[in-house]
């Protein structure tokens, strides 16, 4: 897949408004999750679904050295699970979207990826990654004896967390993507 240089420049500010989001987390991930999943739907939509696969794997590495995460450190495994979860949303969005251009199927296409997405993470989380290796996390924690309820607290925040921060990205990308439209199209 090629990309010009426009698409490359695109690219590369959607990626820049991400990483100054993450410094965000720390306040709230209620915030920087709806922008993150607003943003891969916007490169998915203003550049390429390429540029929002490459977007959606970047995310959670520069996630991690911004804010840090015990249960990144601890586990791992969790880099992949996230970047897929990334992935399913931008996939689904795209094969709506595709389909036809008609608005109700990228949005069914954006409704569909938020479940998946969640789902996905949930399940991974909840009865893969710490069940396996939730023990891991503790040695990463200032109290040790925290660990049930920082997994319980995480097993909620990759699942109906994930999903209220998708489906708010995704109207997010929405709102923003009407006014946009229309620059872009001026810009062509």
């Amino acid at each position: 897949m090629k990309f010009t240089t426009k698409q490359l420049t695109r690219t590369a500010l959607l990626l820049a408004l991400c990483i100054a989001s993450q410094f965000l987390k720390n306040t709230s991930v209620y915030i920087t999750g709806p922008i993150i999943n607003a943003i891969l739907v916007i490169t998915l939509l203003t550049v390429n679904l390429g540029a929002a696969l490459v977007i959606a794997v970047i995310t959670p590495v520069t996630a991690f050295f911004i804010t840090g995460s015990p249960i990144m450190a601890g586990i791992p495994l969790m880099f992949p699970v996230i970047m897929c979860g990334n992935a399913i949303l931008v996939l689904c969005t795209w094969i709506f979207m595709k389909k036809s251009r008609k608005k109700i199927l990228l949005y069914t296409g954006m409704g569909v990826g938020c479940v998946l997405k969640a789902a996905f993470m949930w399940v991974m989380t909840s009865f893969v990654l710490f069940p396996l290796f939730g023990d891991n996390i503790a040695g990463y924690l200032p109290k040790p004896e925290a660990l049930p309820k920082v997994l319980a607290t995480a097993k909620v925040t990759f699942s109906m967390t994930q999903l209220i921060t998708a489906v708010t990205g995704c109207v997010l990308a929405a709102i923003i993507m009407m006014p946009l439209k229309k620059y872009l199209k001026n810009e062509d």
